[in-house]
């Protein structure tokens, strides 16, 4: 889910260097931001560094999923 954050104060020298930015990357200012942000907080270098991690197909995460719901399965007859 994405936030949407009202930052105040920001001075004008900052403000001018974002447009300047922004404009040589030929992109919003938004947009720059956005990366300043991801960059100044390693966010996308750790998603990267799990998602090495990553290593079950689509068929081992169907096994996983269904073995789960198997287990996940209320008995009624141990409930009476």
């Amino acid at each position: 889910m994405t936030k949407q954050l009202t930052i105040r104060g920001v001075p004008d020298e900052t403000v001018r260097r974002l447009k300047s930015l922004s404009s040589e990357r030929n992109e919003s200012m938004n947009a720059t931001l956005l990366e300043i942000l991801r960059r100044a907080l390693g966010t996308e270098e750790r998603r990267q560094h799990l998602q090495r991690y990553v290593t079950w197909s689509p068929e081992d995460r169907a096994e996983f999923d269904s073995a789960l719901r198997e287990q996940r399965t209320i008995d009624d007859e141990l409930w009476r």
